[in-house]
């Protein structure tokens, strides 16, 4: 019998977070972030479960209401670590985030695969990257070598 695979994934659709007070949450993601959204979807009493976050066609970050208990932190935790959020302008995006009162964990600075880079989290504690992916940088070497153009 034939090898059955699954056809090559289109992209990254969404991340899903579980907040602790999702209205918080908008507001850091649209003040803090710049992000819009997209829409809300409600649970059969009327209350607010989902919002969907909007980052380009195709792409959101999904915030679920609800969350109760804490999760670990820690390098060497198993799982989820953080986001990372694209940037074409790395300078303008940290005064931005600044001049939101977002908090700024840190400063910009350049990383091993060549991509400026500075860190915030979101009001439930979920690290956030922002990155601004320069010509030279690994990640955009890949993206010409494997032929998505970005």
């Amino acid at each position: 019998m034939g090898e059955q695979r699954m056809p090559a994934a289109m992209g990254l659709s969404h991340v899903a977070i579980r907040t602790r007070d999702i209205l918080e949450s908008i507001r850091f993601y649209t003040e803090v972030l710049g992000l819009r959204e997209a829409f809300r979807m409600h649970r059969e009493d009327g209350s607010l479960a989902t919002v969907y976050m909007y980052f380009a066609p195709g792409q959101y970050l999904e915030l679920f209401s609800g969350g109760t208990r804490e999760g670990t932190e820690g390098k060497d935790v198993i799982g989820f670590c953080h986001i990372c959020v694209m940037t074409k302008d790395i300078h303008r995006s940290y005064e931005a985030v600044k001049a939101a009162g977002g908090p700024v964990d840190r400063e910009i600075q350049r990383g091993k695969s060549q991509c400026w880079m500075f860190w915030t989290h979101d009001p439930d504690g979920t690290q956030i990257e922002v990155m601004e992916m320069p010509p030279e940088s690994l990640q955009a070497q890949a993206d010409a070598r494997l032929g998505t153009g970005a």
